[in-house]
């Protein structure tokens, strides 16, 4: 899971191409200015001037710092998330170290949620965990199933079970076979 902006090309590409070669499922959330309906929506984002101080981006184990002169951070104090600015005793060793494969999915989403005006904006891959394909997970079960019941045939599964006969009359009688 990832997000970027459509006019950093080069970020774009790079978020692109790791959904690209992800075995599973991938999403990339892309901020894109519309001129129509949302027209300067990301422009915080984009404009040289402002970026640096708008923009955080996630970079597996690394601090979350950002600013024109990295002079800012995001740290964890308690159960929330703050900006931080870098100064004195306060440097990036006491800033949030990216995890994008931590398991627990609790610090990506809240980050998911940072924004203007209180945080920057978190751009990146927020989540990269490896887990299990669906297609992978029911082979298996098919495959273990097959191992202890053995083979099985077709005609074996339809004499398996409950049998209903429907007469001629539309009387249902039902037994076993």
């Amino acid at each position: 899971m990832a997000r970027s902006i459509d006019v950093n090309i080069k970020h774009l590409g790079a978020m692109l191409k790791r959904a690209a070669e992800l075995r599973g499922t991938a999403f990339v959330e892309v901020y894109q200015n519309c001129n129509i309906f949302n027209d300067g929506a990301f422009r915080q984002m984009t404009d040289k001037n402002s970026r640096d101080d708008s923009v955080v981006y996630l970079e597996h184990g690394k601090p979350l710092v950002f600013g024109k002169e990295d002079n800012m951070g995001i740290r964890l104090s308690g159960t929330r998330l703050e900006v931080i600015e870098l100064v004195g005793h306060l440097g990036p060793e006491n800033c949030l170290v990216w995890d994008e494969d931590e398991p627990n999915p609790a610090i990506a989403f809240m980050l998911a949620q940072m924004g203007p005006p209180d945080f920057p904006t978190p751009i990146g891959v927020l989540r990269a965990v490896e887990a299990p394909r669906y297609d992978e997970g029911v082979t298996r079960q098919i495959e273990q199933q097959i191992e202890i019941q053995g083979q099985g045939s077709l005609e074996d599964l339809i004499y398996s079970g409950e049998l209903w006969t429907v007469g001629e009359g539309g009387e249902i009688t039902g037994g076993r076979s």
